[in-house]
């Protein structure tokens, strides 16, 4: 993740949450009391968030004293300890809920993203996340993507040409639309890839015909109809598959040799996991 797109992130989002004061703490803590809390795991899954959780706290107090039990990746079950931290009593109840926030949506993305990668062992296909993301929540569902196996397409409008659907309509024709991209391109960003979407065999046929792109997407093809494009393309382009495709049937898109399936469902599909920070008081 890119450090000042988080920290933007983590004040924006403490800004919500806070607002005046967090009048709670504030009522009832002294400024300087010190305490401890520990990141409890209620749920099985796939940890993520745990850099998150740290940026959190560093944001608050910087010197805190956090130590990591798990790291993002693992596996974890009811009753693990993710991490301890110690530090002022208002930084923890002021970053808790930001952090857990954070770290159940991000797991539960993580998990989910996990027994999808898990399904195509064995298979060459890679697992590709969409734009079909929380807004100003992209980097941290994006990196739960990453951190549960899958991995990351384009992170927004700008670093990638995907002429879709609605781009070949306006423009005029699948044709048109390739040509003048690419002419775009070469003009105004040199090394921009360029994806096209294609919608039947012709459409694939067509942009064979054309060239001078990068990645040819596959919507809403049947797997028998993947297979038939792959013929016609040839491995001369990189291929993804998109549309229609969830956990039951992803075996039998990743069978046909694609290279990428693409799925908003690992995102915008995913569960939270249940996790809890909760106070240490010595006795």
């Amino acid at each position: 993740m890119q450090s000042e797109q988080l920290i933007k992130l983590i004040e924006q989002a403490l800004q919500e949450d806070i607002g005046d004061g967090d009048h709670s703490t504030l009522s009832a803590i002294p400024p300087t009391a010190a305490g401890r809390a520990v990141l409890k795991i209620k749920e099985a899954g796939i940890l993520a968030g745990m850099e998150v959780a740290k940026a959190v706290l560093d944001f608050l107090e910087p010197g805190n004293q956090f130590v990591p039990h798990k790291k993002d990746g693992d596996v974890m079950h009811y009753g693990e300890v993710a991490f301890e931290v110690e530090a002022k009593v208002h930084t923890i109840l002021q970053g808790e809920r930001l952090l857990l926030n954070c770290m159940q949506r991000m797991s539960g993305i993580a998990t989910l993203t996990r027994k999808y990668v898990d399904r195509l062992a064995g298979y060459r296909t890679r697992l590709l996340d969409t734009r079909k993301t929380t807004p100003n929540f992209r980097l941290l569902e994006k990196e739960a993507v990453r951190i549960g196996g899958g991995v990351n397409h384009r992170f927004g409008l700008y670093d990638m040409i995907m002429l879709k659907d609605n781009h070949i309509d306006y423009c005029g024709g699948i044709e048109k639309a390739i040509q003048q991209a690419w002419d775009y391109v070469q003009e105004k960003k040199p090394g921009l890839l360029i994806e096209v979407e294609t919608r039947s065999l012709d459409d694939v046929k067509r942009v064979m015909a054309v060239g001078k792109v990068s990645r040819i997407m596959l919507d809403n093809f049947t797997p028998q109809l993947i297979t038939e494009a792959l013929a016609i393309i040839g491995g001369q382009y990189e291929t993804e598959a998109s549309g229609g495709i969830n956990y039951d049937n992803l075996e039998a898109y990743a069978a046909t040799g694609v290279d990428y399936i693409s799925s908003g469902a690992i995102i915008h599909q995913a569960r939270s996991l249940d996790l809890s920070l909760k106070a240490v008081i010595a006795r």
